[in-house]
């Protein structure tokens, strides 16, 4: 347990990054360290996890990402446009989401923290 006690908490938005709860970003453009990697396609932020599922077509035809809320530097309400902290080879080497409800899934889930956490050490940037 106490291990998990030094892990970030890649499941929450830092205060910085401009999300208000209730604020819908389906739909909203989302911009990777190098470049736009797709659209919001689901999204979760009421009690739990808080994450986005992006949709990276045409970055990778029919393919599904779940980015951890702690990704989020930035949203443009005005734009439309979500902005993440990590490259486009970091998003693509994540566990992948292969099947579409799977953003529930708690494996997942684990195997995203595990890889998202090193990125930030013991503390947000």
């Amino acid at each position: 347990m106490g291990e998990q006690s030094d892990q970030v908490n890649v499941w929450t938005y830092r205060d910085a990054s401009g999300h208000e709860v209730g604020i819908d970003l389906i739909g909203f453009h989302v911009e990777a360290e190098d470049g736009a990697i797709g659209k919001v396609d689901r999204m979760a932020e009421d009690f739990g996890p808080q994450y986005l599922v992006v949709d990276t077509a045409p970055w990778i035809f029919h393919h599904r990402v779940l980015l951890p809320a702690v990704t989020v530097r930035g949203i443009d309400l005005e734009r439309r446009t979500v902005r993440v902290d990590r490259t486009k080879e970091e998003i693509g080497a994540a566990p992948p989401l292969v099947e579409a409800d799977r953003h529930t899934d708690h494996d997942l889930r684990a195997e995203l923290a595990l890889y998202y956490g090193p990125f930030y050490g013991n503390r947000l940037p």
